[in-house]
């Protein structure tokens, strides 16, 4: 009888299982600084405990995406390690910060099903609870990914979760005690107010970053994630190791920096298309769109809905071809919420 895990397939899920990822992770500044140096990330309320105590934390927070790399990696083995494709994500949420010495575990409940027309591979949801060591949810998200099938069994009734196309405003998690009212715009790198910004305005980040092999390797097992198509060049008929799609979210979420150095804090993620393939070799580039602003219940700390687009193509500001299809050079479209100094 074989002890080893080949991972499960189309025929193992049904809706309402509750998986229980394993292996707990307790994060410390290594992960801050393996992150900083994988990332060009520069935000100040990361990178600087006094900077983080003035607006009213304990010491500066993990990053936001340290927190989402960390529970994402725990799911792999059950839920995406004989994924084709990771399709999206939605409804996703950031509940409380995560501080070194905390440790996170993950959960996932099986949330829809539906075979493909083919036979050979389904589409499942999960929605993903990372918790640390009080049992305090740290965050939760819906993500669903296309699986290879591996038997021939029926096809179970199709059951697809409806899903709300943005996180409400007024459903956004402020971190105990977080305050702008002594922030400082000089050291945080830009003199830029939530006012500043516009609904409709596009920001052209500038920067690029050509992804390296050996950046993406330590990546993924830096945030153990075993997903075959990452590691295993074999595991593709081209030879080719696909970049994890995280990667490419923190490489985005970075450039970003230039333009919105103010944006501090991830607070939700509405939606987020990984579009075409990203492999080693390629230039990533990066614009945003300011698509709503808000208060929020703290006073002085406002909230802005952005659209991060990648790209490996000059910034055209484009997203879709005359077939209405992303363009093949846009490798990510991310909708999501961050807070921001009124």
């Amino acid at each position: 009888m074989s002890k080893t895990n080949k991972g499960r397939f189309f025929d193992d899920y049904a809706v309402g299982d509750v998986i229980t990822h394993a292996v707990p992770r307790t994060l410390s500044g290594g992960e801050r600084a393996m992150y900083h140096a994988l990332y060009p990330a520069r935000s100040a309320l990361y990178s600087s405990d006094e900077f983080a105590r003035r607006c009213g934390l304990p010491a500066a927070p993990l990053d936001d995406l340290i927190a989402f790399h960390t529970v994402f990696g725990k799911t792999v083995p059950d839920v995406s390690l004989n994924a084709v494709a990771n399709l999206g994500y939605a409804d996703g949420r950031w509940l409380a910060p995560v501080y070194p010495g905390d440790t996170l575990t993950a959960e996932s409940e099986v949330i829809g099903v539906k075979q493909n027309s083919n036979g050979k591979s389904g589409v499942v949801w999960v929605r993903t609870t990372g918790r640390n060591q009080h049992g305090t949810d740290v965050l939760s998200y819906v993500r669903w990914v296309m699986v290879r099938k591996q038997g021939t069994e029926t096809a179970p009734e199709p059951i697809i979760p409806e899903l709300p196309n943005a996180v409400k405003a007024s459903d956004l998690v402020v971190p105990d005690g977080l305050t702008f009212a002594d922030y400082d715009f000089k050291l945080a790198g830009e003199p830029h107010r939530l006012a500043d910004y516009q609904v409709g305005e596009i920001i052209d980040h500038v920067d690029g970053i050509t992804v390296e092999e050996a950046e993406h390797m330590l990546a993924t097992r830096l945030w153990q994630n075993t997903a075959k198509v990452h590691f295993d060049a074999t595991n593709r008929p081209d030879g080719k190791r696909l970049i994890y799609g995280g990667h490419v979210i923190s490489l985005a979420r970075a450039l970003s920096f230039n333009g919105l150095a103010n944006a501090q804090m991830i607070v939700a993620l509405n939606s987020g298309t990984h579009a075409n393939p990203c492999f080693a070799g390629d230039t990533v580039r990066a614009w945003s769109e300011v698509l709503d602003t808000a208060q929020t219940s703290v006073e002085g700390v406002g909230a802005m809905r952005l659209r991060l687009v990648a790209t490996t193509g000059e910034n055209q500001f484009a997203l879709y071809g005359d077939d209405g299809k992303f363009l093949r050079e846009i490798l990510l479209e991310l909708d999501y919420w961050v807070l921001f100094p009124v």
